[in-house]
């Protein structure tokens, strides 16, 4: 990765360039024009921002997250009771 600065008033600029491969690149340009944005940068640096000031989700629970999403549209869900004799719970919460 390499980086070019431009000094803007307070803040600096600084261009990040980064290596993706080209099927990525495709879904990034399909993404950023179905969202409204006005460039890919601008996509790319709210992404990124958003990442470092909302970082509620690690790459495993968002995972774990979109699958049981998957689950719930398949209709692959059980209820609470068929749920704590599989994982063998109790419901003891007094």
């Amino acid at each position: 990765m390499s980086e070019a600065a431009t000094n803007n008033g307070d803040d600096e600029i600084v261009t990040v360039n980064f290596k993706v491969k080209r099927s990525f690149l495709d879904e990034i340009e399909d993404t950023w024009q179905g969202r409204g944005f006005n460039s890919r940068s601008e996509f790319i640096r709210y992404t990124l921002r958003d990442a470092v000031e909302h970082p509620t989700f690690d790459r495993d629970e968002l995972v774990a997250l979109l699958q049981a999403e998957e689950d719930v549209r398949e209709e692959r869900t059980m209820s609470a009771e068929e749920a704590r004799e599989r994982f063998g719970t109790d419901d003891t919460n007094e």
